[in-house]
């Protein structure tokens, strides 16, 4: 949790299915070698399951941060100065804002294993964007921080 005052700071996560399959993978590596031989069947297994733990990780760890009068999303950097009211999504409404709903003109840090997210409007007239859809696990704490950095910054 992340009390309001508080810099929001969440990463996430591929889910351990994921981890599962990268397993699997390598597993499956080892098996198309094991006809040449146990040494190339370990280097399979090894290497098969070390290239999908990667690609797992670098897709499934992504960072959310409301820190230093920003909104920082993956690799985005947004100003909380150009954007406007945030609103929490749950459920039906997350899943309608990232199908058909959605505007390809959005900017989107989505994750489709996590079910919540946060929709941003984005105010800055220069910017063709019209919001950011934010995947999180904690929406509402994520509101809040928006809000409590936006008012800290105003004073």
């Amino acid at each position: 949790m992340h009390p309001a005052s508080s810099p929001y700071d969440e990463r996430l996560t591929a889910p351990r299915s994921w981890w599962l399959i990268a397993a699997g993978i390598g597993v499956g590596c080892a098996l198309m070698l094991f006809p040449l031989g146990l040494l190339p069947a370990l280097c399979g297994l090894v290497g098969g399951a070390a290239l999908a733990a990667v690609c797992v990780s670098s897709y499934g760890g992504v960072r959310v941060r409301v820190v230093a009068g920003s909104l920082v999303a993956g690799d985005a950097r947004i100003p909380l100065s150009a954007l406007g009211e945030a609103e929490a999504l749950e459920g039906e409404e997350a899943r309608a804002w990232r199908t058909y709903k959605a505007d390809t003109r959005a900017h989107m840090v989505l994750r489709g294993y996590v079910p919540t997210a946060v929709r941003i409007e984005v105010t800055d007239p220069e910017d063709p964007t019209p919001y950011v859809y934010v995947s999180t696990r904690h929406p509402e704490e994520l509101v809040a921080a928006l809000r409590a950095a936006r008012e800290t910054s105003r004073s």
